[in-house]
């Protein structure tokens, strides 16, 4: 098994990497393992950028969870999509039916022949893909986890302590692909909903209330009292299990703010979100789509490590407490004070503070 490491200044340059013999291989077919989440695929899409940058002629496939399909089907990059349902493969009472499943799978990725397949999941389940395509060359990260690494030919070190979006191009880096500038081909489409319609470009604000920790929420009374001081609406945006949050924020933003969260499909909400002025959100899948659009994001931040997981860029800012048990990646707290003691006015004043006219 190959170990392939670069430093964090070869993630830009990729010198490094364009004078290692394996990744100047010519690819003709190459898959990509990333089912989920949303925001770890949006994350994804520079290496597609890159990948088809440097292999024009290349034939990319996708394994993609079937929740989150949507955010790429009829991409002009990518040739096929293998949907799983992977909520499924984790119940025991669906053994039969994923069974089934992986094995159809296992046959038809074997016949595919691919050149390349690169995990950028690093999971048992992602691994076990990556495996059942035979493909000579699978690649994954030196980190990764369930005992995925025993499913690679080729390790790359992609490190904890940066940023997604960085560590996805390490692996880019090993199949020739230039860093160069990161670009996210994200996809849109029209939202044909009435309320919708009458949204201006720029004039109004999205919020993201839900994440799918609970101790990453900041409470959804605080997003609606927020956006009951803003001049223009609010647009409230998530999941179908985000709606009653939703319904929260608009019953504290005096008329402010509608609730969007399930009404539009995954392109439509990308298109929501780039046409808006800005977004406040927690640390959850839309505000990765936000930053990939160009649009600025606030992020209210609790237990996780904005420098991994954080609006990918500049532009943005991460709003937080400074307590000494922040980014304690913890799932579970009694207190969550780190989010629960964070005021809506101070959320204000900090975001009044970096528009250009100093109010909204």
């Amino acid at each position: 098994m190959t170990i392939f490491s670069t430093s964090s200044r070869a993630i830009h340059s990729l010198e490094a990497v364009i004078c290692y013999t394996t990744a100047m291989a010519s690819y003709k077919k190459i898959l990509i393992v990333k089912p989920s989440s949303l925001g770890d695929i949006v994350h994804s899409l520079p290496v597609l950028n890159a990948l088809h940058k440097a292999h024009p002629g290349a034939s990319v496939h996708w394994v993609i969870a079937s929740g989150f399909a949507g955010l790429l089907e009829g991409h002009p990059m990518i040739e096929k999509l293998w949907i799983i349902n992977k909520d499924r493969w984790k119940r025991p009472s669906e053994f039969i039916n994923t069974y089934r499943e992986i094995t159809t799978l296992a046959g038809a990725l074997k016949t595919e022949r691919y050149d390349l397949v690169i995990d950028l999941q690093g999971l048992l389940r992602s691994g076990l893909i990556t495996s059942l395509s035979r493909c000579q060359t699978r690649v994954g990260f030196k980190e990764a986890r369930e005992g995925s690494t025993m499913c690679y030919t080729h390790l790359v070190e992609g490190g904890r302590d940066i940023h997604a979006v960085d560590r996805y191009m390490k692996i880019a880096g090993f199949a020739g692909a230039s860093a160069g500038e990161i670009e996210f081909p994200l996809l849109y489409e029209d939202i044909t909903e009435a309320w919708a319609g009458e949204l201006k470009k720029g004039q109004y604000i999205v919020m993201t209330p839900g994440a799918a920790w609970m101790t990453k929420r900041w409470p959804a009374q605080n997003f609606g009292q927020l956006a009951a001081m803003f001049s223009i609406p609010t647009v409230v945006v998530g999941g179908r299990g985000d709606y009653g949050l939703a319904e929260e924020v608009v019953e504290h933003s005096r008329g402010m703010a509608i609730n969007a969260a399930s009404k539009t499909t995954l392109k439509g909400l990308a298109t929501l979100i780039r046409d808006a002025r800005f977004m406040v959100t927690n640390d959850t899948g839309p505000m990765h789509i936000a930053a990939a659009a160009g649009v600025t994001v606030f992020a209210v931040f609790g237990p996780t490590d904005p420098r991994r997981t954080g609006p990918y860029g500049s532009a943005h800012t991460v709003i937080g407490r400074d307590i000494a048990c922040r980014a304690c990646l913890r799932k579970k707290c009694s207190t969550v004070e780190c989010l629960r003691d964070l005021p809506f006015q101070h959320v204000y004043e900090i975001i009044c503070g970096k528009q250009k006219d100093g109010k909204i």
